[in-house]
This record gives structure tokens, sequence and C-alpha cells, in this order.
């Protein structure tokens, strides 16, 4: 036999003549959280005297208590309702289906893994910079060679195979990526984010025990709680009273700050998967005078890039010049662009220079470059004739470019001319036909020079514009994932402080805690309490009468 031993919160007392009920508990041995009952009443009409059935099924209270028994062999014979689940305590395949997504976030919030995955992709980040990116095959054949492996091991296989030669745009680490923000989001799902909702409860302490357990605890004697209520909202703290308890708290933001943390480090990390699967990069030389289209210079990086209208701009060179210091070396080179759309209406103009590019519709063009590509002269006073510059190989890092004008006949298996060599725009170097000095002429300064008799002017110098061209629609998100993460952070150094008290007779019973800056944390609390009021009790008007007659 059961006995039933309710416990409710709340009573609900049904005061009306027209309802009737009648009350069936139907007992069962505990089997979970929920006790219900059934209910049927009976409402009756003043009209035509029917009445209608209404049944209800009403749960009471999530923490109703258990059915005991009541010593009768434990409840054995007794009918016992079916589990849904398929097992004990509403187990079986539905309680695991439930319980699946909690251990999986359980697992992937684990702060171990979380850390194995950063160094992963920074391991992988730091492979991907040492290895050159783009390369051709043959590139990586000579540079990562079968017979020579590096370390041992490491060959163009191992390059090719896991796709390092475009590390920031292949599987192992966009795939790394991917589990690291899914252990950020687990994380500030199941940690994160209860914490903050524990830190916004007000949280009332009624017992001074519990009160002198936290990190400080002081006792005020002759003190008021409101007084100290007060002074703390005086030094920043938000404070709420209840009675006799106090309960105050101050540097919340400094809870929600890792929540802000891990939304910029995957808002970073969303920009930089965009940028290496959805961008377009390219580079071109281009003569001074000459055009090209926007879209036949620009390659795709990954699957998600997608070209626009923009790429249909034909991009004009108008003129390029160079800037010198006074020892002659090269400053600063400039072009001077153009853009037209189809139709031959320009679009834009604007000289650009290193740390100075053009912006278009998404598309930047640096000024990356430069090169020697013609030079005009004039022959024996015929001409202009523009002899082509070719870049010549020489120790150093230094540019030399080179021509040669024939001299004679050009048909003749032993052909000779004049050489001109030139390291800039400046100046040109002529040399005759048996290789000795002739001398130096600047472009447009049409003076003559007479070599192996021909008589030669040089016109100008033609060069040619370095440029690198690219769309990247993840460095907006990447600089304001950095700038988020480098306010949150800041923020995160915030106290979150909480203080609570309790007025025991005339005494102020005050404890606290902190998460950040524990050691100041007593100090901080002793200057605030200096400033609490003494209560001084005044004495009764008899006892002063008193007093006087005394």
């Amino acid at each position: 036999m059961y006995t039933l031993k309710p416990s409710f919160s709340k009573t609900l007392f049904l005061k009306s003549p027209h309802l009737r009920s009648s009350f069936k508990p139907q007992l069962f041995p505990s089997t979970g959280k929920h006790l219900s009952f059934s209910i049927t009443c009976k409402l009756k009409t003043s009209k035509d005297g029917k009445s209608k059935g209404l049944a209800k099924k009403i749960v009471l209270s999530e923490g109703a208590p258990a059915v005991s028994d009541d010593g009768a062999g434990n409840g054995e014979g007794q009918p016992k309702p079916a589990n849904k689940g398929g097992g004990a305590g509403g187990g079986g395949f539905g309680g695991s289906v439930k319980r699946f997504p909690r251990k999986v976030l359980s697992v992937l919030s684990n702060l171990p893994l979380a850390i194995g995955e950063m160094f992963s992709v920074a391991a992988l980040m730091a492979l991907g910079t040492a290895i050159d990116q783009g390369e051709a095959p043959n590139f990586y054949f000579q540079k990562f060679p079968e017979d020579n492996p590096v370390l041992g091991f490491f060959t163009w296989r191992w390059v090719l195979t896991l796709g390092f030669d475009h590390m920031f745009s292949s599987p192992i680490f966009l795939g790394m990526l991917t589990l690291l923000a899914t252990s950020l989001m687990a994380c500030t799902y199941t940690t994160q984010i209860p914490l903050v909702k524990v830190a916004r409860r007000w949280n009332f302490l009624h017992s001074a025990k519990d009160i002198r357990k936290q990190q400080f605890s002081e006792s005020l004697p002759k003190a008021s709680v409101q007084d100290l209520g007060v002074v703390l909202m005086g030094a920043g703290y938000e404070v709420f009273l209840k009675g006799p308890s106090l309960y105050a708290f101050k540097g919340l933001a400094g809870r929600f700050a890792p929540i802000g943390v891990h939304l910029a480090m995957l808002l970073i990390m969303v920009g930089g998967t965009l940028s290496a699967t959805g961008s377009f990069r390219g580079s071109v030389t281009v003569p001074q005078g000459l055009n090209f289209v926007l879209g036949d210079v620009l390659s795709p990086s990954g699957f998600l890039s997608t070209p626009t209208k923009a790429f249909d701009t034909e991009v004009h060179v108008n003129t390029f010049y160079m800037d010198y210091y006074d020892s002659g070396e090269v400053l600063q080179f400039h072009t001077d662009l153009s853009l037209f759309d189809l139709d031959g209406k320009e679009l834009m103009r604007k000289t650009i220079s290193v740390n100075d590019p053009l912006r278009f519709d998404g598309i930047t063009i640096y000024q990356t470059d430069w090169s020697f590509s013609a030079l005009q002269i004039l022959r024996d006073g015929e001409g202009p004739f523009n002899l082509a510059m070719a870049p010549l190989k020489i120790n150093g890092d230094k540019k030399l470019f080179g021509t040669f004008l024939p001299v004679g006949d050009s048909d003749s298996p032993n052909v000779k001319g004049i050489s001109m060599l030139a390291r800039d725009l400046q100046s040109i170097v002529l040399y005759d036909k048996e290789g000795k000095f002739a001398g130096v002429r600047r472009p447009n300064s049409k003076l003559p020079i007479d070599i192996d008799g021909t008589r030669i002017v040089i016109e100008d110098a033609i060069g040619s514009t370095g440029l690198e061209l690219k769309t990247d629609p993840g460095v907006p998100i990447v600089y304001a994932g950095f700038g988020a993460l480098m306010l949150t952070t800041c923020i995160s150094y915030l106290s979150h402080t909480q203080i609570w008290a309790l007025q025991d007779g005339t005494t102020v019973v005050i404890g606290g805690k902190t998460n950040r800056a524990k050691l100041e944390f007593p100090d901080e609390m002793d200057r605030l309490l200096d400033h609490v009021p003494e209560v001084v009790e005044s004495s009764s008007p008899s006892k002063q009468s008193d007093a006087i007659s005394g």
C-alpha cells in the first residue's frame, strides 16, 4: 500500500457554487519528476441545467516528492507504469539520444583539446610560411626531391598530397580551423554563458555564517547596512537591499568579456578562411601607355571565389616615373592609372605609389615593382626606334637592363654593334662594337653621341610598372575581429566583485569575493569600510532630565 504525502509550493482554492469535482488520485511508484492527477470537473449552468464534463491533466510541481512505501514489501505486486524511454529512469535509446549532444559538447569544450587545436593551427601556419605557396609542381620537385628528403622523410609528395602548396586553403588547415571554432563555441555555450547567468542574479545571503565563508569577511559594530550601501554606491557598486540583507556587485562586464574574446577569435577565423577561399590575386608588368583588363590578371584562390562586374574594367597606364635619392638610388616609383568601363567611360583616375594603392569596387591595385621596357632612340637622324630592354643577371640584388643596336651587316654571322646598359631610367651607358666605353647620355637630353660612325640620340626611356592586384572579402572581417579582440581582452581584466552584508543587531557582517586582483581586494574593502559611519545611540529624555537635576 502506498501513502501520498504531497508538499505543494502553492495552494489553489476553488470557490464556486457551480463547480463540482471528483478527485481521484492514482498512486504509482516514483518513476519520474512529475506527479500527475486526473481531475474531472462538472460545471452547472443556470440556464438549461445541463452539465458539461471537463477533463484536465494538471502537473502540480516539478519537485513533487516521491511516493514512499508503507512497509508492505517495498511495493511489490503493485502495478507499475511503463517507462517511455524503454528503460529505467527514462533511459534507453531516447535518453541516449538526448544525452549525446551534451557529451559531444563536453568533449569539445575540453581545455586541453582546445589548446592542442591552437598549437596545431599555429604549426600549420608556420609550415605554410616556410614552404613557398602557389608555385608550380616542378618547383616542389626540385626543392623537395625524393632522393634527398628534408629531415629524412619530407618530400614533394607530402607537399602536393596534403595541399601544403596552398596551405591556407587546404582541407587539413580548414578542418583544423573548423574544429577550433567548434571548441570555442562549445566552451562559450557550456561554460561562459552559464557563468554570466549566475553572475547576473541577485544573490542575497541571509546567514552570517555563509557570509563569513567568503574570501574577505569583516564585522562592523555599531553600523547600519543602509550606510554601507551608500558607501558602496559611491564606489561604483550596484547595490540591492532586501530587509536586513545587502548584495552589491561591480565589474559585470568582465564576465561578458570572455564571450567577446571567443566571438572575436571566431571572426578572425571566419575572415581568414574567407580570404583563403574567396579571394582573387594576380600580378602584371605593364609598359607605359598600354592597357590591361582586370579579369585577365586576377585568378581565383579558392572554391568561394566569385567574379564581379568590376572584372570587366580596363586599366590604362598613363605614365610611369620614379623619384631618386641624391646618390642616384631609386627612392619611390609612381604610376598614373585610369580605369574605363566597357563603353570607354573613365570611372576613376589616380597616381599610385608604394603604400598608396588604388581601390575600386573591392579590388585593390598595389605598386610593387618596376622594370625597363624600351629605349627610344634616333639613328643618324632617322626614327625614333624602340629598342627592347632585357633584364641582365648579375651578382647581387641590383637591377641591370641592356639592349643592342647592330652596326654594319645585320645578316653576318659575327654581327657587331653598339651596346647600351642602364640601371634605372636616369642615364644610359653606351659601348662601341669592340666593347669599349663610349659615353653616357640622359634620356630627353637631345645630346647626340657618335659611335663607330653612327650618330645616336637617346629620346626617351620607357619604363614598365609592376602591379599587384587582389580582392580580399575577408579583410574587413579580420580587422573587425582583431579590434574586438583587443577591446574584449582589455575588458576581461576588469574584476567582477561581489559583496554581501547582513544586519545582525547593531553589527553589520560583511563578506565579499572577486575573480581578479585578489591580493588588492582586502585593502580596497578596508578603505571602503573605513568610510562607513558609526551609529551613535541617543539617550532618552528621562535620562537627560535626571542628569540635569543631578
